[in-house]
C-alpha cells in the first residue's frame, strides 16, 4: 500500500531539461566581428544595386523633362487653331468662350499631357501681317512696316507697364482699338503713348485704328508666351520678299485687349482662333514616354483630334512637333542606355561574385566544425537550415536598411526596380554560405587532407562543367561580334566584359600552375630557399581559383571600359568644340566677311596666353563653273584666302588637312586685275569633283581668276565643317582679313576680349574652353557619367575586396607555414618576402589577365558604340561631328592593374609583419589546421 509520501513524490512533475543556447545567437556572439563586417558588405551591396535603377530612373526623368523644357517652344507647344467665321456666327469670338473652349480642351489632353496655365494662351490673332499705312512709321528703302495683331489673354500677368496702361477698349463699328507694344516694338517703330496706326479695313475705305495705349516689357520672354510668336515680342528688320536680297523692311507686333476679335474681322489679316497649350513637364517621368508619343499622335490625326473638333468646330486643327522633341530624347535614351548597361553588368558581376566569396571564405573558415557535425551524425538539411539562419538575420536586415536608404536619398524613382535589385542581394548572401557548406560536405570528409592544389584536382563533372560554360561564353562573343552593337536592349552586348573576364578567368586557372611550376626547378639551384618554396606554394596555392580571379578581372575589364568611355568622351567634345572654332580662340566680325581692322592681329599676338595667331580671309556663297553632274558636287562654296606658313602651322596643330605650305606658293600677281592667271587651291572633295584637275575660273569680291586644285582636304581649321577652296591670301586682288585664329595653350579670354573690343565693338571672340563647356547640360550626358564614376569607384572597391578575401581565406595556413619556417631559422625580412613573392605570381595574373580582358571588351565593342550623343545631345551644331567611337584609354587600362599588383604585395608584406609581432605558439600546437 502506497503511503501519503510516496503518492506526493509521485505527483511532483519533472524537472525541464537544461535550455540549449540557440544556435544562431550562439554564432554570433562567438564572432561579431564578422558578422558586423558581413551586414555592411551586405548593405552597402544592397545601397549600390537599389541605387543604380533609381539613380538611372532619376536622370532619364530629368533628361526627359529638360528635352521638353528647352526645346523650341514653337516645337513643345499645342497649337489648337480654327477658322474664325464659322465660330464668329455663333458667338465663339467672345473672351468668355475662348475661356471655355480652352477650359475644355485642357481636358480633353489625353494622359500624361496636361497644360502648363502659366505659359498657355489664347485669343484671335491674324495669319496674314497688314501694312501700316502712317507716313510716319520707319519705312527703310521706301517699304511699309507690316503688323501681326492679336488679342493674347492673361496680358497683365505677362507684360510690366513701363508707360501709359493695358489696351481695354475695341469697337469694330466703329473700326478702332486699343493696343500695347513691347519697348523693342516702340523703340524700333518709333511709337509712343498716344501714337495711332492705321491699318487696312476689308470692307470699308476707311481704315482701322490702332492706338497705342501702354508701352510694356515682357515677363519671362524666353518662355513659350511670348517665344512662339516672337514677333509680338521683338520687331525684325526682313528682307524684302523676293528681291535681291538689298533691301529691308520692319515687321512687328500689336498686342490688342480680348475684345478686340470682332476688329480683327473687319480687317484683311485673315484672323483666325488660337489655344497654345503648353505642356507642363513637372509630373513626367521617363516612363511616361511611349503614352506621351501616343498622346500626341491622337492630337495630331487620331482620337484626340476628333474630340478636339467636336469642341471648337469641324475646322479645328492641332498642329505640334512635340513629337519630334520626343522622338529626339527616345533617341538619345536608346543610345546613351547601352554604354550604362555595361558598368550596371559588370559592377553587378563583381559584387555577385565578391558575396559568393564571401559565403566560400565562411564555409572554408568553419570547415572543421561542419566536418565534425557531418561524422557525428549532423543532416545536411539540419545544418543548412542553421546556417541560413545565421546569413538571413544579418543579410535581410542589411539589405533592408540599404534598399531604404537608396529610396530616401533618391525619392524620385521607381520602387520595383529597387526592391528586386536589393532582394537578390539580400538572397544572395543570404545562400551564398549554405550552398558553399553543404556542397563542401555533401559526404563526410576526413580530417587532415591537404587543401591545395597539390590533392585537390579537379573532378570530371567540373571540367565538364568549365568546359560547358567556356564553349556557350565563346559562343556568346563570336555572335556578339558577328551581330553587332546595335541592339540597345540587347543584354548580350551588356555582358560583353562579363563573358570576356569568363573566359579569361576559365583558361587562365587551368594555366596558370605550369609556369610557375617549371619556374621552380630552376630555381632550386639559387642560393637560399625563399625564391623555390614562393614559386612552389605559388603553383599549387588554393588561393587562385576561378571566383577571386573572376572578380578581378570584371573589375579590371569594368574600370577600363569606363574610363575609355570618360575619355572617349572628353575626346568627343574637344574635337568638336575644335570643329566650332577652328583654333582655341576665333575672332571675327559679328557680320559675314566684315574686314577686320588694321593692327588687330599684332594686338591679339600680344595678349596674353596666345602663341600664334593666322589672319584668313573667307568669302561666302562664292558661284563654281558647271560640274559633270554625275556625283554630288558643291554648287557655291566658301573662298578662303591663308598665309600658307602660319595656316600649315595650326592645320598641323589641329589635325584640320594638314598640308604643305608650297602647295599654295605664291604667284606673284596679288594686287592686280588678271583674269588668265591661275591660283594653286586646296578644295574639299565636293568642290575638287566639281572643279576638276583643269584650271577653272572663278569670279569673287575678291577677285578675278583661275583655281587649279593641287590637294584635296576633307577639312580645314578656317572651315572645319564644310566645303572650301583654299588659296593663298597674297594673291587675291582685295585682300582684306576677316577671321583671326588664335592659338594658345592658356588663353585669356578675359584679356583678349579687351584687347578686341579696344579695336572695334563690333567684333565677336569665340573660346574653344567656352564652346565646351556648352556641351555639358543634359541630366542625361552627366546622369551617364556620374553612373561610370561610380562604376570605376565600385570596381575598385570590389577588386580591394576580392584581393583581401583571397588572401584571407588562406591566412592561416601561411602564418603556420611561417612560424614552422622561423624554428628552422628563417628570418622576418626572409618570411615576408616568402609571402611577397609566393602573393605577386597571382597578382601580375590578375593584372595582366584584366589589362588584356579590359583591351579585348573594347575591342568587341568599340566598332559599335558611339558616343556622340553621350558626348554632345546638348550642342546645337553636334552634327557635324561625324562619330566619337570607344579607344583604349591607356591610363584606364594600366592603373587599376597596377594597383592589384601594389595592394597584394602590400597585403603580404603587411600579413608578415603582424604575423612575427603575435608570436608563433598558436600555429605551433600540435592537431591545429594546418
Amino acid at each position: 500500500m502506497r503511503t501519503a509520501a510516496g503518492r506526493k513524490a509521485t505527483a511532483m512533475p519533472r524537472k525541464p531539461a537544461p535550455a540549449v543556447a540557440p544556435w544562431v545567437r550562439t554564432r554570433l556572439r562567438t564572432a561579431p566581428g564578422t558578422a558586423w563586417a558581413f551586414a555592411l558588405l551586405v548593405l552597402v551591396t544592397a545601397f549600390l544595386a537599389a541605387a543604380l535603377p533609381r539613380t538611372v530612373d532619376g536622370y532619364e526623368t530629368e533628361g526627359l523633362r529638360h528635352h521638353l523644357a528647352t526645346a523650341a517652344p514653337a516645337k513643345a507647344v499645342l497649337g489648337v487653331t480654327t477658322l474664325l467665321p464659322r465660330v464668329a456666327a455663333e458667338g465663339g469670338i467672345e473672351p468668355q468662350r475662348l475661356a471655355e473652349d480652352r477650359a475644355a480642351l485642357e481636358e480633353l489632353l489625353p494622359p500624361p499631357l496636361r497644360a502648363d496655365p502659366r505659359e498657355s494662351v489664347h485669343g484671335v490673332r491674324t495669319t496674314k501681317r497688314v501694312t501700316g499705312l502712317d507716313p510716319w512709321l520707319p519705312r527703310p528703302f521706301g517699304i511699309a512696316p507690316e503688323f501681326t495683331m492679336a488679342t493674347p489673354s492673361g496680358l497683365d500677368e505677362h507684360t510690366t507697364v513701363r508707360e501709359g496702361r493695358l489696351p481695354a477698349r475695341a469697337d469694330a463699328v466703329k473700326g478702332t482699338s486699343e493696343a500695347a507694344v513691347t519697348t523693342a516694338t516702340a523703340t524700333s517703330l518709333k511709337l509712343k503713348v498716344g501714337s495711332v496706326v492705321h491699318v487696312p479695313d476689308k470692307f470699308s475705305a476707311a481704315p482701322l485704328a490702332v492706338t497705342i495705349t501702354g508701352i510694356v516689357d515682357p515677363v519671362r520672354p524666353a518662355g513659350a508666351y511670348w517665344s512662339v510668336e516672337p514677333l509680338l515680342r521683338d520687331p525684325v528688320y526682313a528682307v524684302v520678299p523676293r528681291g535681291d536680297g538689298s533691301q529691308f523692311y520692319w515687321q512687328a507686333g500689336l498686342l490688342l485687349p480680348p475684345a478686340a476679335g470682332p476688329v480683327l474681322l473687319t480687317g484683311n489679316g485673315e484672323p483666325e482662333l488660337y489655344w497654345r497649350l503648353t505642356p507642363a513637364t513637372g509630373h513626367l517621368t521617363a516612363q511616361d514616354t511611349p503614352e506621351l508619343g501616343e498622346a500626341v499622335a491622337s492630337l495630331s490625326g487620331g482620337p484626340g483630334l476628333v474630340r478636339v473638333r467636336e469642341a471648337i468646330g469641324r475646322n479645328g486643327a492641332v498642329d505640334t512637333d512635340l513629337d519630334e522633341v520626343v522622338g529626339a530624347y527616345r533617341g538619345m535614351r536608346a543610345a546613351i542606355a547601352p554604354v550604362v548597361a555595361v558598368a550596371a553588368f559588370g559592377i553587378g558581376a563583381v559584387a555577385a561574385v565578391v558575396l559568393a566569396m564571401t559565403g566560400g571564405l565562411f564555409a572554408a573558415r568553419r570547415s572543421a566544425e561542419l566536418a565534425l557535425l557531418r561524422s557525428r551524425g549532423g543532416s545536411l538539411a539540419g545544418i543548412g537550415v542553421r546556417l541560413l539562419g545565421e546569413t538571413a538575420v544579418l543579410a535581410l536586415p542589411a539589405a533592408g536598411l540599404g534598399l531604404l536608404l537608396a529610396t530616401v536619398l533618391l525619392p524620385e524613382a521607381r520602387f520595383l526596380p529597387a526592391l528586386a535589385s536589393a532582394s537578390a542581394v539580400a538572397l544572395l548572401a543570404t545562400l551564398a554560405l549554405p550552398l558553399r557548406a553543404l556542397f563542401l560536405h555533401r559526404r563526410p570528409l576526413a580530417h587532415g587532407g591537404r587543401q591545395d592544389l597539390v590533392d585537390a584536382r579537379p573532378s570530371r563533372g567540373r571540367t565538364v562543367a568549365e568546359l560547358t560554360v567556356l564553349v556557350l561564353a565563346v559562343g556568346a562573343v563570336v555572335a556578339l561580334r558577328r551581330r553587332g552593337t546595335d541592339d540597345s536592349g540587347d543584354y548580350l552586348v551588356s555582358a560583353a566584359p562579363v563573358l570576356v573576364a569568363l573566359i579569361a578567368a576559365l583558361v587562365l586557372v587551368r594555366l596558370y600552375p605550369l609556369p610557375l611550376r617549371w619556374a621552380a626547378r630552376p630555381a632550386r639551384r639559387l642560393r637560399g630557399a625563399v625564391g623555390h618554396l614562393s614559386l612552389a606554394r605559388a603553383g599549387r596555392s588554393s588561393a587562385t581559383g576561378a571566383l577571386p580571379l573572376l572578380a578581378l578581372l570584371v573589375a579590371l575589364s569594368t574600370a577600363a571600359f569606363g574610363g575609355s568611355v570618360l575619355a572617349g568622351v572628353a575626346d568627343a567634345r574637344d574635337r568638336a568644340a575644335l570643329l566650332e572654332t577652328g583654333a582655341d580662340a576665333r575672332i571675327a566680325g559679328n557680320t559675314d566677311g566684315m574686314p577686320l581692322p588694321a593692327g588687330l592681329t599684332t594686338a591679339v599676338r600680344g595678349s596674353a596666353g596666345v602663341r600664334d595667331v593666322t589672319a584668313v580671309q573667307i568669302e561666302y556663297g562664292l558661284a563654281l563653273p558647271e560640274g559633270t553632274g554625275r556625283t554630288r558636287e558643291a554648287s557655291s562654296v566658301p573662298l578662303v584666302g591663308v598665309e600658307p606658313e602660319s595656316y600649315t602651322r595650326l592645320a598641323r596643330q589641329t589635325g584640320f588637312g594638314p598640308f604643305s605650305a608650297g602647295l599654295l606658293t605664291s604667284t606673284g600677281t596679288g594686287g592686280r586685275i588678271d583674269h588668265d592667271r591661275v591660283l594653286p587651291a586646296i578644295a574639299s572633295p565636293a568642290v575638287a569633283r566639281r572643279l576638276g584637275g583643269e584650271p577653272r575660273s572663278v569670279t569673287a569680291a575678291a577677285g578675278e581668276f583661275k583655281v587649279r586644285i593641287v590637294a584635296v582636304r576633307p577639312s580645314t581649321p578656317a572651315l572645319p565643317g564644310g566645303d572650301f577652296l583654299l588659296v593663298n591670301a597674297a594673291d587675291l586682288t582685295n585682300r582684306a582679313d576677316t577671321d583671326l585664329l588664335a592659338s594658345g595653350p592658356s588663353v585669356d579670354g578675359k584679356a583678349l576680349r579687351a584687347t578686341v573690343a579696344a579695336a572695334s565693338p563690333n567684333l565677336s571672340v569665340v573660346l574653344r574652353t567656352e564652346r565646351r563647356a556648352t556641351y555639358v547640360d543634359s541630366p542625361m550626358q552627366s546622369g551617364a557619367e556620374r553612373i561610370y564614376l561610380a562604376a570605376i569607384g565600385a570596381g575598385a572597391g570590389y577588386a580591394v575586396l576580392a584581393v583581401l578575401l583571397s588572401l584571407t581565406q588562406s591566412a592561416p595556413e601561411r602564418a603556420t607555414l611561417l612560424a614552422r619556417l622561423r624554428t628552422m631559422g628563417l628570418t622576418r625580412r626572409q618570411g615576408r618576402r616568402l609571402l611577397a613573392f609566393e602573393a605577386l605570381p597571382q597578382a601580375l595574373l590578375a593584372a595582366v589577365g584584366g589589362t588584356l580582358v579590359g583591351w579585348a571588351t573594347i575591342l568587341l565593342l568599340g566598332p559599335g558604340v558611339d558616343l556622340v550623343r553621350l558626348s554632345l545631345a546638348a550642342a546645337p551644331g553636334f552634327a557635324v561631328l561625324d562619330g566619337a567611337s570607344l579607344r583604349a584609354d591607356p591610363w584606364s587600362l594600366g592603373l587599376p592593374a597596377l594597383g592589384v599588383v601594389v595592394l597584394t604585395g602590400v597585403a603580404a608584406v603587411l600579413q608578415a609583419w603582424w604575423s612575427a609581432r603575435t608570436g608563433a605558439i598558436k600555429e605551433l600546437r600540435a592537431g591545429d589546421a594546418r
